[in-house]
């Protein structure tokens, strides 16, 4: 799912939001979490959670296969 960052344009503080694609292109409008402004500007960000694994940050990763390191 997504990670969109915004930026409040009120209190300054930037926090993020998981909302689908298509919540995204209903028209998202976050209200801020510290002063429940719904002027927040969404700032450029490329993030995805991602869900699965086992619980402790095992998601099947070869430590061989070069993406652990």
């Amino acid at each position: 799912m997504p990670i969109y960052v915004f930026a409040c344009e009120e209190c300054g503080k930037t926090y993020e939001i998981n909302a689908s694609i298509k919540e995204k292109e209903a028209g998202l409008q976050p209200k801020c979490p510290q002063c429940f402004s719904d002027h927040s500007r969404q700032l450029i960000t490329a993030g995805f959670s991602i869900r699965g694994g086992n619980g402790n940050g095992d998601f099947g990763c070869n430590p061989g296969g070069g993406c652990c390191g």
